[in-house]
């Protein structure tokens, strides 16, 4: 499979851009504004003379000055504020910080300074981007879309109703900053062109009294849409972009647990489309213990895995692992053997009221949980199912603070000589246990990592370094391989691809070092591998396979660079 096989989505870097723009609109455009940068002979051609100082900066220098402002910044949210005023500056720029220094600004952009810039949108808001839709453009959502993209090549989307931000909960329309976050995140990633990328903001008002309250409040300041009403509403969303963006690729983000299956099952043969917390997550899960096995010489099929925490992201963790224990000839009944879910009352049982639908596929047959000592009047907590099941694996998304506690962790390694501990609740301050907690409670044997960033841990004279289980190492590879490959179903083969394929990239110093996960320096090389895997999979290859490398480069070849392109100028359409 060659590059001429690939859809090619978006313009060649090759080609000069064609500018209509001039003067103040063309240094005011962030995506073609270069700042210093502009030469002597494109200062003359479109007319910037006057409007910048004399001397030409070279990018490599524009850089340097911007990370030393940045780096100056007196706090993580101010550090966040100024990356976003570059943004809205140069987007070029912006994109070549961020790839240059991706371990340094990436948690900044993302988590955790993201989250309070999200709680603090309206106190911060210097610039509008993207798009908000409110339930005032019912009936016109199409044309409020069409208007609002303009002349922009759209093939990617991130989506937001903003109820179930991080683990904030509801952030009205401050959501947009992750959204915002997610797309910056596929281009760096990935090399989607800014250009390319649209984020949306579903404010179907909220029902956080704080931000009723306030005064400075940006959003639509009525309770959020419920039942019917928001079914409409996101149903008329979803035509709107099949109608207006054809050609894109629409990922969920951060909605409300039962409502993301919900949205994402109705969905996902209607358009390309997919839910990161849901399916996204489960991929790097199953990535993570995938790479454990790499190290204990287990398969998956002989694991004894607890997730505990039973929202989206718990459920597509528990499908992938499932997924994954099937390629290994298990039923569906052995799967269930092998998972046990937790949700905040403790251990799922058949035999117990599950007021979410989803639950009931994750529940343990009755017979099961008495066969451990689990029946009905036992008790189900954590605990209590780490010392009956004897777990391999404990992965958090609860969002409980310290919940893998050492009593926990330490049950947990009386049985198991490697156990491989995730807690992967986010931000940091709601992870479900600490690495250097973790490691020191089972004297360095534990294989660990988070979902959000911790530093290394000094234990016995050795360095250990933590992998982070972020979204970022699936969702933007998985996007460019949708989109190269022209695919217009996301499927779960096309993400348990992207679980091996994740895998299979953590190289053999990594795990060495205590790494379950690739660095986040390689970030860039390992999407590319990711999407070519995704393509592989859409074309009949085998989930389990590694890309062919002829693939791998044809898809590196098609990713966008943040660099200075050449400019001709051509006459707008109103002037001829």
């Amino acid at each position: 499979m060659s590059e001429a096989d690939l859809q090619s989505p978006w313009p060649s870097q090759a080609e000069p851009v064609h500018v209509t723009k001039s003067g103040r609109e063309l240094i005011r455009d962030p995506l073609l504004n270069k700042g210093t940068g502009f030469r002597a002979d494109e200062r003359e051609r479109f007319r910037l003379h006057g409007l910048l100082p004399s001397r030409q900066i070279s990018m490599d220098l524009q850089v340097r000055r911007n990370v030393a402002s940045i780096d100056r910044a007196s706090s993580p949210l101010d550090m966040y504020l100024k990356l976003s005023a570059l943004q809205d500056r140069n987007e070029h720029l912006y994109f070549r910080v961020l790839t240059e220094h991706l371990e340094r600004y990436m948690p900044v952009i993302y988590t955790p300074p993201v989250a309070e810039a999200t709680r603090n949108f309206s106190q911060v808001f210097r610039r509008a981007r993207g798009v908000w839709l409110t339930p005032d453009f019912r009936g016109r959502m199409a044309r409020v879309l069409n208007d609002a993209a303009g002349d922009e090549p759209v093939r990617l989307i991130v989506a937001t109703d903003n109820e179930s931000i991080l683990g904030i909960g509801d952030q009205g329309a401050g959501g947009m900053a992750i959204c915002i976050g997610k797309l910056a995140l596929y281009t760096v990633a990935a090399g989607i062109p800014p250009a390319a990328t649209l984020p949306i903001s579903l404010d179907v008002g909220t029902d956080n009294k704080a931000l009723l309250d306030d005064g400075m409040y940006v959003g639509w300041r009525e309770p959020r849409l419920r039942g019917s009403e928001y079914d409409e509403f996101i149903e008329e969303f979803v035509e709107a972009v099949a109608t207006v963006f054809p050609k894109a690729l629409l990922q969920w983000e951060d909605l409300r647990k039962d409502i993301a299956l919900r949205v994402a099952d109705r969905y996902r043969a209607r358009l390309p489309s997919f839910n990161d917390d849901i399916q996204g997550t489960g991929a790097v899960a199953l990535a993570g213990v995938l790479s454990s096995a790499r190290v204990t010489g287990t398969r998956i099929s002989e694991q004894r895995i607890v997730v505990h925490g039973a929202g989206a992201a718990g459920l597509g963790i528990i499908r992938q692992l499932k997924a994954a224990m099937r390629l290994e000839g298990l039923s569906e009944a052995q799967c269930l053997e092998r998972v046990a879910a937790l949700d905040s009352r403790g251990l799922l049982v058949a035999d117990h009221d599950l007021r979410d639908a989803y639950k009931r596929e994750l529940a343990w047959p009755a017979d099961l949980a008495r066969q451990l000592g689990l029946g009905g009047n036992d008790d189900r907590g954590l605990e209590a199912v780490v010392r009956a099941f004897r777990p391999t694996v404990l992965i958090g998304t609860s969002g409980q603070r310290g919940c893998f506690n050492e009593d926990i962790v330490r049950a947990m390694a009386a049985s198991c000589e490697r156990p491989v501990v995730m807690p992967f609740s986010n931000p940091s301050d709601l992870s479900e246990a600490v690495p250097a907690d973790v490691l020191r409670w089972t004297d360095g044997r534990a294989l660990v990592a988070t979902g959000s960033p911790f530093a290394p841990v000094e234990l016995g004279g050795r360095s250990v370094r933590i992998g982070q289980g972020n979204n970022v190492l699936v969702f933007p590879g998985l996007g460019l391989g949708v989109l190269l490959g022209g695919i217009r179903t996301v499927t779960d083969e096309m993400l348990t691809a992207a679980s091996f394929t994740l895998a299979g990239k953590v190289t053999n110093a990594e795990l060495s070092s205590g790494m379950l996960f690739p660095a986040v320096s390689r970030l860039r090389e390992v999407s590319a591998v990711v999407a070519a895997a995704v393509i592989a999979v859409s074309r009949g290859a085998p989930v389990t396979a590694p890309p062919d490398a002829v693939l791998v480069e044809a898809v590196q070849r098609k990713m966008w660079v943040p660099r200075y392109e050449e400019y001709v100028a051509v006459a707008s359409d109103a002037a001829e």
